[in-house]
Formats: C-alpha cells, structure tokens, sequence
C-alpha cells in the first residue's frame, strides 16, 4: 500500500465478490475506500460532508458551480463537455441533505483517469472564486433588462426548486424530514427553498465552499478493475499532498428523541380547477435508531414490505378498508444519520387524520400480540436477497449504487464504509428469526413505543401558487422602487453583461486543456446482438445467450396489435392489475408473496415497437425472473397469473383503480416533460398514440373517469379484462424471449409445449383498424411555477430518412445549443431532444421559467444546424459523446431487451453497424446537411405545453386548446 497513507482496515467482500480497503491519507486527512474487483466498469467519487445551516441551498448551489471551470480546466463548463466528449458510463453529482457527492464511471482506463482528473480539479480548485457570474447564473440574479421592464429572479437551480416545491410528493418528503429533525441540519431544504434562495450572498456561497471542500472532509472512492496503487498515487501527487489536515466542524448531529409525537400541519399548492376533496396526504413517520445498525438497516426492509407495501399488507389494507386515501406508500429511508420509517395515505381528507393514526396502531398492536405473517416475512426477505445477488440497477453502474450504499454508513463513522455491504449474510440471518418473535419485538420497541415520531397532514389549497407570485411580484418592486437611477443602471448592466459571459464560448485554448480520447480510441464494430432464433413446439423463440449468474429471465410476448383502439387503455388497465388480483388458487395478498419466495419478481407490461417501414408492433410482455432451480414453481404462477385471474372482487378492482389514479398523479407532478413530449407526438404517431393511450394523459383521463364513476364502471371493468385475457393470451399471439446461458433455453424447450398447451384458443384473426391522429395544439394547466414546453414533428413525412448523424446532432442540440439557449440564458433546469429512426422527432424543456420564448428557441433550430461550425477536436467531441452513449454496458436483462427490440423494429446487426459508421465517419458537412431535415420538422409545428396555468392562460393564443392536467 502506498505510503501517503494509512491501512485502518480490509476487508473481504463476499457478496460482492471485491475485496475492500479502507484508508486515511496521512497528511490532509482524507478518508478513502477501494473496493476491489475484476468489473471493468470502474467508479470514482469525491464526496463532502456538507450540512447546511438554513434554506438558501448553498450546498446544491456549489455542486452546480464547482463543475463550471477550475484552475487546471479554465473553460467554462467542463461538465458539459465532458458528456459530450467522453466515454462515460456515469456523470453527474448529487446534493443529499447532508452531503455533496461528484461521481463518474468509465469503462476506458484513461478516460476513466481524465475524468477523476477534471473532477478533482473542480472540486477543490473552482473558478468560483474569481468569475461571480457562474453564481449568478447557476444560483440566482436579478434580471432588468432596461429601466422599464418588470425586475425578475432567474436561475438554474433556482428554477429547478420552483419545480420541486409545486410536486406535492416533494412538498410532503421534504415536511417529514423537517418534521422529525427541528433540530439539526435536516430541519432546512439542501436543494433550497425559492423563497430563500435570493438570501444568499456570494461572499456566504464562497464561504461554504472554503469551509467543507477541504481534504478532511472528503470521503474519496474507487470501485472496480483498476491499478489501485497507480491512481492513490496520483491522488496523492496531484491533490492530497498539497494540503495539512484541519478541523472542520461538519458532524451531523443526533436529534433528541421526542417526549411524545409531533403533528405538523401544512399546505401544497393546486390549480384552480383541481377537487380539494380525497387530495390530503397523510403521514406516520418513525425514526429508527441510528444508519449504523447492520441489522436493522435490513430488518426493517423487510417490514417495510410485510406490513406496509406487499399487496395483502395489514396496515394497507386496514387503511384502504375504512377509505383512508386511494393508496397507500411505505417507505425505509436510510440516507440519513437516524433512518425513518413512514408510511402515507395519498388521497386522504383532513378528517381522517386521527382515524389515520388509530387503524395503524390498532394494526401493528395486532401485530404484535397475534404474530406477523410468516411468508410476508420471507418473501421481504426473498426479495431482498434476490435484488443483492442480482444487482442489477438499469443504467447505473452498480460500484457506483455500492459507493452510495457505503455512504450511509461511512458518512457517519470515518471507519466503517463497508457495513451494509454484507446483505446477504445479514438476511440469512434475519430468515432464522422469523420464528422467534423478533420482528414483533421491532414493532413493540420501534414503533408502538416510540414517541421520535410525527403525524404530517399536507392539505391542498387552490391558489397558492398565484398567491406566491403575486407577493413575488410585489416585493420585486418595492424593492425595485427603492433602487436609485445609478442602481438600477447597474442592474442592467449586470444583466447584459451576464447574457454577453453566457453567449461568449470558451477560448481555444481553455478547451483544448480538457484531456479526451482520439477516434482510434473507439471501437469500429457496433455491439453485437444476443440474438439466436429458434422454434419450439411451432412457437418463435429467441434466446439471448449471456452470462446471467444463475437467473433465467423469461418474457412471453403476445401481440396485441390487433386489439382494437377502442380496448387500449382497459388492456393497460389490464396489465397493470395482473398479479394483484385473486386467483383461482390464491388470494392476491398469497399471491404476492409466493411470486417474491420463489422468483424475482412476474409483471405484465404494454410496449410498441414502430420498424422504421412497415406496421407497428404493439405486445403485451409477461416478464419473469427466477433462479433456474425456481423455473417449475415460476411456470406454474406465471400460468396461475395470466389463465387465472379472478376479477370480480369489486373491492378490490376499486382500490386498484383508485390506487392507480394516485400514482399517475405522483409522476405526473414530476414529468411534465414526458407528458408534453408523448402528448405532441401522439397528434402524428401512431405508437406515441398508443402510448399515451396506455400511459400518457388519454389513460390518466381514463383511469379518472373510472375512479369517478366506478358504480356505474365496475361491470363493464370486469367484463373487459375477462374478455381481454381470453384474446390476449393465446398460443397465436406468443413469442418467447429468454435470457441466460443454455440451461435457460433448455427450460424453454422444456417447458414451454406444457405452457402453449394451457394458453386461450385463438379466435378470429382482427381486421386492420384504421386509427385517426388529430392534430392539435395543447396545453395543460397545473399548479407548478414552470413549464415543460415540447416542439415535435416526424421528418419521414417529408420524405427524409434517419441517418446516423442524427445521434450526434442530438448531443450538440441537448449540450450546446439547447444547454446555452434554454439552460444557461433562459434558466430552464434542463432540455432534451430525441430523432427515432421511424422520423419521430421532440424538443422538451424541463423545469423552464419560460413558455414563448423556448417555443422559438425550438422554431429556429435549423438555423444552428445549417451554420454549425466546428474544428476537427470539437467534432471529435461529439462522435465520442454519441459513441460513450452506444456502448454504455448492459446488464444481462438489458442485453435481452436490447435484442428483443431489434427484432421486432427489424433492426438487423447491420443496421446497427452503418448507423455506427455513419457516426464514426461523420464531418461537420454531415451535420449541417441535417438543416432541412429539422427545418421540415419544426415547420409541421406540432406543439405541446405543460405548466403554470397562469402563464398557459396569458398565452392561450398559442394553442388550440387549454385544458386542466387533472381534469
């Protein structure tokens, strides 16, 4: 081990395969963990402690500001250069509520080096110090374009917590918090509460950064196949070395248990039109001792689901049985000092408050003196075991999950990053105490006799909103009125001067000090497809061949393209209520936990897959996972959930209708820019149609009107899903894809002639549908104080056809034209766009101030494209980017699905293969020749807009039609 620094401990990492290291650097202090192992997918973070002492969101601030130029990398926003010009397989940086964290992933080992390298430099050595502009623009700044003009606040992140504080699902997580900690540094908002945000100074700002981002304060981590040796060295060279240990004061202080629980009462904003009645959220919230107890970071998982989440929980249903909220979240919180146990009641009205607290007390008492139900216990434990061995986490690199995961303990004691890496070994040991009373004794102790607890009501109330702006306004000019000519005078001045440092690019120079990779550092061949086409027992079988350790994924596809249009959102409705129903042999509660004892999970899921020619492809997915020792009882529940389902418990259909109009409700709060993208397309595209049919605004208006009118629904709900299962689930209708190595294909031979057997018989063959598109300009109005502003077209309509360049315009776009336009100048949180190979095409805003002036931004976009202008590195840059996004690694699920796709878009390895060329071989000319491609988009003018109601209100000329998002 290298000198520089001391071994305070290893440690063998078992269900990680990875061996970890845990050391503290001699000279400055800094804590550092390895870990270990052959994943070539390697992770860094420098993470910081970082408590903050009130609401004004210096801590988030920071995490924006330092990643805008340092010493060593002078350009303007490295960050976004590094996307564009790296292969990374992760990069960002994160505020929690009490500390910062800047991680980064490569697969490529001097990539892997150049983006530590420029991490490092930014978080110690930022140009924040001598540039005050990068904190105006990514903090706050008034904004006065002439004497005349209305004095306004604009800013990134400031923006960004507009947008965070109109979801009512943040408003409620961020009161809990505040709520069960009033006296620490979880008592105030890290993100920053709007109201403020504009109380911060630069000098305060400044303050903070000098204060925390010290060595002593950093909790340094690397993860993965690497010289461990070579890169402490080069920390300890480069940075560490350079700096003395000292003190700083950043512990996270305990909370003082409670003598009896708090009520906090509080409000969340709604539009004008929206129903105050069933729209309080209610919620219990426990602290559970300290994040450092291995066993009960685990054990309370585990009872987070038995008694809270699992579809036949006691507590849920209790509540939903006396009508207390339309849906019912559990959660177990660990990313704090004391961990908090909650359940809430969504849906929920004032009055019920008290019966709330009562039926969860009564429960969990009943629990105690009768025993919690011992298969919940297991499947809680099952599921958790399964997920750990899996460890699959889509997108994100799993060192970087197990870096975050040793947050939660390391934060809080410099010695021990590594206690909640033994999850399995911890499980098997909690699976021993099922029997023995212990997770009753959890309950007695934790809950029924803890008073670190708090009762939040979070009521709606119309105009909110309106009322904040309006008092907003008011003090902006007041405040203006008091300015003198000379002050106001500068107040334009600082604008204009800022708008001219934002349009102003990074010299030559400052660029080309930003390390990245050459072209021949990337692969010529495009990834290969796990794709071998087999027939078994008459039925199409496509097997996906990757190693998979030991878990068989199986997806049986049935095509439902011949369903009619008119059945779209009840077959979604369908889906979506598979497995939570009774079955012929279960009650759904049973049901539930045999599917998490015996595999990873059985769901059903509506997907459309549109071939660039030809028709689309619209399939209903039945996805399993399972150990292959597991595959008889996964068959078996498989069949149980798709030829056995039982609907006519009215009951139950009400609360899962109910419960799904919640959960829609709860992402659309938050995903504006995916309702306004799927809703534009829609006026065009026959998938985007489908698509909002079975998951866009068309179901959520569906799922409404179904919870609204449900007496008079519930015959026709449970006739349909009876008929929609027998026209589903036929053997005509099966494709059958599977993911693993030859014992997973050799289960499908075998099982699957037993399967096809037991499936509906196939009825007439479905005529082809006509299905109308009606274009439209839409807005939809909601209580937020931002926008999500979507422009969309399809270019094969005017006889264009996709080519490979597009994948590199999509990066300059989202991290040039669009990130300077929209993000930097206009203070949007961030900005998207997207060029499907079948034409379908979308610009998205996110969390945008803005509406008018975004929609032109969009309009004249053909105009960048047709000047775009680059040297030789730069356009290096951006095929590099666009590659870094090709080759992301898969996981073995992921491989499947990516297979899966292909075949049913019909794309073959050598379309994959000329889009890579296309990629690799592109010039500028390439790009520019795009102009008329965009240009005949943007013209078609599809638009869509979803925001603040009184600004849609204010521009309603813009659109056809206004319209309420939850009416």
């Amino acid at each position: 081990m290298h000198n520089a620094y001391e071994l305070i401990k290893e440690e063998n990492l078992g269900d990680l395969n990875s061996k970890g290291y845990v050391l503290r650097h001699k000279k400055s202090g800094a804590h550092i963990s390895l870990i270990e192992n052959d994943d070539d997918n390697k992770v860094f973070y420098i993470a910081f402690r970082t408590p903050p002492k009130d609401s004004t969101g210096v801590a988030h601030i920071i995490e924006h500001t330092v990643l805008c130029g340092s010493d060593k990398y002078p350009l303007k926003d490295p960050f976004v250069e590094l996307v564009k010009g790296s292969m990374n397989t992760f990069l960002n940086a994160m505020t929690y509520p009490d500390k910062t964290v800047y991680p980064v992933a490569s697969c490529n080992d001097q990539d892997f080096k150049n983006l530590m390298d420029v991490y490092m430099d930014a978080v110690f050595h930022p140009n924040i110090y001598h540039d005050p502009e990068i904190f105006m623009q990514e903090g706050w700044h008034y904004e006065l374009e002439s004497r005349e003009d209305d004095l306004t606040i604009n800013g990134v992140v400031y923006n960004e917590m507009k947008g965070a504080f109109s979801s009512p699902d943040d408003v409620v997580n961020r009161e809990i918090l505040n709520s069960l900690f009033p006296d620490n540094t979880y008592s105030v908002e890290s993100g920053g509460d709007p109201k403020v945000i504009p109380e911060l100074t630069y000098e305060d700002f400044l303050g903070f950064h000098k204060k925390y981002y010290h060595p002593c304060n950093s909790y340094i981590y690397l993860y993965g196949n690497m010289d461990m040796d070579e890169r402490l060295d080069y920390l300890d060279r480069e940075y560490l070395s350079k700096y003395d240990k000292i003190e700083v004061d950043s512990e996270i202080k305990k909370q003082e248990p409670f003598t009896r629980p708090r009520a906090v009462d509080k409000t969340y904003p709604i539009s004008s039109a929206e129903d105050e009645r069933d729209a309080t959220y209610l919620a219990y919230t426990f602290v559970i001792s300290d994040a450092l107890d291995q066993e009960l970071y685990q054990a309370f998982d585990v009872l987070e689901y038995a008694l809270f989440s699992s579809p036949g929980a006691p507590v849920r249903t209790a509540l939903l049985e006396k009508g207390i909220g339309k849906d019912i979240i559990g959660s177990f919180d660990t990313g704090m000092l004391q961990p908090m146990f909650s359940v809430m009641a969504r849906g929920a009205n004032p009055e019920d408050k008290q019966a709330f607290v009562d039926a969860i007390q009564e429960v969990l008492l009943h629990q105690v003196v009768d025993g919690i139900d011992k298969k919940a216990l297991l499947a809680g434990i099952n599921a958790s075991q399964f997920q750990f061995r899996e460890a699959d986490f889509g997108s994100f690199p799993k060192g970087l999950i197990f870096g975050l995961q040793c947050m939660d303990s390391w934060l809080y004691d410099e010695d021990q990053p590594f206690v909640h890496m033994h999850g399995i070994d911890v499980l098997d040991g909690l699976r021993k105490k099922v029997d023995t009373g212990y997770f009753e004794k959890l309950i007695e102790t934790y809950l029924l006799a803890n008073t670190h607890a708090s009762v939040l009501m979070v009521e709606p109330k119309k105009g909110l909103t309106t009322e904040a702006e309006e008092e907003l306004k008011k003090e902006l000019a007041e405040y203006k009125a008091s300015l003198s000519d000379e002050a106001l005078d500068a107040l334009v001045k600082q604008t204009k001067s800022l708008k001219e440092h934002q349009q102003e690019p990074s010299s030559k120079e400052a660029l080309e000090c930003l390390p990245m990779l050459k072209r021949s550092d990337l692969k010529r061949e495009a990834r290969p497809l796990d794709l071998i086409e087999k027939e078994v027992d008459g039925i199409k079988v496509l097997h996906h061949k990757v190693f998979s350790n030991g878990i068989h994924y199986l997806n049986l596809v049935f095509d439902v393209t011949g369903i009619g249009q008119e059945d779209w959102k009840y077959l979604s409705l369908l889906s979506r209520m598979l497995g939570l129903v009774d079955t012929e042999n279960y009650s759904y509660a049973d049901l539930a936990n045999a599917v998490n004892i015996y595999t990873g999970g059985i769901g059903a899921s509506l997907n459309v897959y549109d071939p660039a020619e030809g028709k689309t492809h619209f399939m209903c997915e039945v996805r399993a996972k399972f150990l292959y020792g597991e595959v008889e009882n996964a068959i078996k529940l498989i069949e149980e959930i798709i030829l056995h389902s039982d609907f006519s418990d009215e009951n139950r259909i009400r609360e899962l209708v109910a419960a799904q109009r919640s959960r829609l409700e709860m992402r659309m709060s938050s995903a504006g820019n995916v309702l306004a993208a799927g809703r534009a397309m829609s006026c065009f595209s026959v998938p985007a149609l489908i698509t909002d049919s079975i998951s866009g605004i068309a179901y959520y208006q569906f799922v409404k009107d179904l919870d609204e009118h449900y007496e008079e629904k519930k015959d026709e709900i449970r006739s349909k899903c009876q008929e929609l299962v027998k026209k589903v689930f036929t053997r005509d209708h099966l494709l059958v894809s599977s993911t693993g190595d030859d014992q997973a294909l050799t289960q499908v031979e075998t099982y699957l002639p037993g399967i096809a057997e037991h499936l509906f018989a196939g009825g007439k063959k479905e005529a082809a549908q006509e299905i109308r598109l009606t274009r439209k300009k839409e807005g939809f109005k909601d209580a937020s104080q931002v926008q999500y502003v979507c422009r969309a077209g399809n270019f094969t309509k005017d006889g264009y056809e996709f080519n490979g360049a597009l994948n590199i315009l999509r990066v300059a776009l989202s991290y040039d034209y669009f990130w300077i336009n929209v993000r930097v100048k206009g203070g949007a949180y961030g900005c998207r766009s997207a060029f499907g190979m079948n034409g379908d095409t979308y610009f998205v805003s996110y969390r945008d101030p803005n509406l008018e002036k975004t929609n032109e931004i969009f309009a004249h976009t053909a105009d960048y494209v047709r000047d775009f202008d680059v040297d030789e590195r730069d356009m290096t840059k951006y095929i590099i980017g666009t590659i870094s996004e090709m080759d992301t690694p898969l996981t073995p699920a992921q491989r499947g699905t990516r297979a899966l796709s292909c075949y049913l878009r019909d794309v073959t390895f050598a379309d994959l293969q000329r889009n890579r060329d296309q990629v690799l071989n592109a010039t500028v000319e390439d790009i520019r020749a795009l102009a008329p491609l965009v240009q005949a988009t943007m013209d078609q003018d599809y638009f869509c807009v979803v925001g603040n109601e009184d600004t849609l209100t204010a521009a309603a000329d813009m659109f056809d039609e206004l319209y309420n998002l939850y009416e």
